[in-house]
């Protein structure tokens, strides 16, 4: 088999996590979705004459049939695919498998976090091996789509993909973030009562915010320290950036400030998406 004719993404992780969600979002994305995959099948359905040459996502959780963390490990390096693992809090998992009243697959006769636990025992070797690792203890189900559209729309492979994520400190940082601005010092548009239940989306409040003498200043500068970055990052192979910027609430400043970034990233010729974690809180 010529591995170079299909690009392959393997799916796997804490069961919760949204790997179903996941799956759903890469069919939406282009490829060919094979869900909750026995692994004695992937070789004949890569072999079969008859099946198209769009990239393939295949979903293999502990549920799956022949399940085995070390088989995964072996094909993802004998068919030269990337492992995509998602991952989430175990509180937020615990919460996600009450409400929805499932059970877990690994704790179908004791409590989750029993589950929880043991299944991270498991599949500790996948994610210290995994290309990828999304952390979606603090994505809504638009954040995940967005990110894994940034990360494996068919047409941004082999390019630099750029994630804004503007955020509140108050709820903690960035889980991926690579790079963190802190723009707390920006005069606050909460502490004015007309602003105050805007966003940083809003006309008003950009007017605002740009009024703060160092707000130009703050930009230009931080343009300039990743002019020279951003070509660098390429030459080393990166194909993915997070690039956090934080205020109080992760409302009003911080989305502002990437939603002027966007624009001039795109100038230079990356490709970007914006993700506002915090502007609904």
């Amino acid at each position: 088999m010529d591995k170079n004719k299909k690009q392959i993404l393997i799916v796997t992780g804490l069961s919760g996590a949204g790997m179903s969600s996941s799956m759903k979002n890469l069919e939406d994305l282009g490829y060919e979705v094979f869900d909750n995959f026995p692994l004695s099948m992937i070789n004949p359905l890569l072999l079969d004459p008859c099946k198209a040459d769009s990239p393939i996502a295949m979903g293999i959780y502990t549920r799956t049939r022949g399940f085995d963390p070390e088989t995964i490990l072996a094909t993802v390096k004998q068919l030269d695919a990337t492992l995509l693992f998602l991952t989430a809090d175990e509180n937020v998992l615990q919460s996600r498998f009450t409400a929805t009243r499932r059970r877990h697959p690994l704790a179908k006769d004791r409590p989750v976090n029993d589950g929880i636990q043991k299944e991270k025992e498991l599949l500790h070797r996948l994610k210290t091996k995994a290309h990828f690792i999304i952390d979606t203890s603090d994505l809504s189900i638009h954040d995940l789509r967005r990110t894994l559209e940034g990360r494996f729309r068919i047409e941004n492979q082999g390019k630099l993909m750029i994630s804004l994520v503007s955020f509140g400190f108050r709820w903690g940082l960035p889980r991926d973030a690579d790079i963190v601005m802190d723009v707390r010092f920006l005069q606050n548009p909460y502490w004015v009562q007309s602003l105050r239940s805007l966003s940083g989306k809003n006309e008003a409040v950009g007017s605002y915010i740009e009024q703060d003498e160092n707000f130009v200043s703050f930009l230009n500068q931080f343009k300039e320290m990743m002019g020279p970055l951003l070509p660098r990052y390429v030459h080393e192979g990166k194909s993915y950036l997070t690039v956090a910027f934080g205020c109080s609430g992760g409302r009003h400043r911080s989305v502002f400030t990437i939603e002027k970034l966007k624009p001039w990233l795109e100038k230079q010729g990356f490709n970007s998406y914006i993700v506002h974690r915090d502007i609904e809180r």
